[in-house]
């Protein structure tokens, strides 16, 4: 019987423990599992790095349109009415980019076309500038040059124009990639949106791990989607109603750049700066080149559009946006110079809710440690 027992014994010793504890970690395997998480991270990087900008444009819109989606949803279901707001999305992006996209074509063939015909004339330099020092002499012999005689002059200085032009076609090409992204963003943000609940669960989480409190937690995304809101529609929506409403204008009175007139007046816009400093010149243009009652048919609609965003912004904006413009300035010139057209709308909101976030984390208000699961955290 001991036999057996001892026999039993050493069949167990000899038998590997599957159930017993790891030994405590070495610095060897810490640096193996922290090796093997950077790469893991570098190697998602690289893939998700060239749709950086496109995926945070679609949680942007996401987290813009999720009141709306639960409204919606209450009639038509979730999945209907993600897919109905993603439809919506793309053909309001659709429109615009084809309207922008031919008025661009049209004015750049009528260039070609004036320059090929030698149609373009300019009045002869004034008398001021052959007087100026330095550079006066040079500039009004060029000038003659191109008023009296334009192919000469390009054959003399065409090689000057090379850079401008350059950056004119990839400013052009930047345009259309923008746009397209704008389109596939709505398509991604209509998907995030019918999973709204599961990504609000899922920041809330991530948060909690990093703050280690779940109510600073859920004041953070709170936070975070008030931000978004604000900026978003009380900032970069108001800017987009009111420069398609101005580019509406500029198409009913036939104005050929009136595709670039619209983008300038978005990026004003956006930056907070009032749009008569463009609607102005604009008008008086008209008046100069069209009948007086059509002309001022334009003016009272832009003064009109120019006086919208008093009724817009209470509208879309829920909260007081404490952001202060140089943010909103630095995340538009910032976010165009990274990412093009798209950059111009993610960088400022970008910009705000890392602003707003930082002040968060600064002030560390106390909060209340109980929350109900079921109470909504977007």
């Amino acid at each position: 019987m001991r036999e057996a027992v001892h026999g039993d014994r050493s069949t167990d010793r000899n038998r590997p423990d599957l159930g017993t504890a790891p030994v405590s970690s070495t610095m060897f395997d810490t640096a193996l599992r922290v090796g093997l998480v950077a790469v893991l991270v570098y190697a998602c990087a690289r893939i998700v790095l060239p749709f950086a900008f496109i995926l945070m444009w679609s949680a942007i819109l996401a987290v813009m349109l999720y009141p709306l989606h639960l409204y919606l949803a209450t009639y038509l279901g979730e999945r209907w009415s993600a897919l109905l707001i993603g439809l919506i999305g793309v053909a309001v992006m659709l429109v615009p980019m084809v309207i922008v996209v031919t008025s661009l074509a049209t004015s750049l063939y009528s260039l070609i076309s004036s320059v090929q015909s030698h149609d373009v004339s300019l009045p002869p330099p004034p008398l001021w500038l052959d007087g100026t020092p330095l550079v006066g002499k040079k500039l009004a012999e060029i000038w003659t040059l191109v008023a009296t005689n334009l192919p000469a002059a390009l054959t003399q200085y065409g090689h000057l124009l090379s850079g401008p032009l350059a950056w004119l076609a990839s400013f052009a090409g930047g345009l259309a990639i923008g746009e397209l992204s704008f389109v596939l963003s709505f398509a991604i943000a209509a998907v995030l949106i019918a999973y709204g609940k599961g990504g609000a669960e899922f920041a809330r989480r991530l948060l909690t791990r990093v703050t280690g409190n779940t109510a600073r937690a859920i004041q953070l995304v709170t936070l975070t989607a008030a931000t978004i809101r604000g900026v978003g529609l009380g900032v970069v929506g108001v800017a987009l109603i009111q420069a398609l409403l101005l580019g509406v204008g500029f198409l009913g009175v036939g104005l050929q750049a009136a595709g670039p007139l619209t983008l300038i007046a978005l990026l004003l816009g956006i930056m907070q700066v009032p749009l008569i400093l463009l609607s102005l010149p604009v008008v008086g243009y008209v008046f100069a080149t069209e009948a007086t009652q059509t002309a001022a048919i334009f003016l009272i609609w832009n003064v009109v559009v120019g006086l919208s965003d008093n009724i817009l912004r209470p509208l879309m904006l829920g909260r007081r946006l404490d952001v202060p413009m140089p943010v909103i300035l630095l995340g538009v010139i910032g976010g165009v110079i990274v990412d093009g057209l798209l950059g111009l709308f993610v960088g400022p909101v970008l910009l705000a809710v890392s602003y707003v976030l930082l002040l968060e984390w600064l002030q560390q208000h106390p909060v209340d440690g109980h929350h109900r699961s079921d109470e909504p955290i977007l």
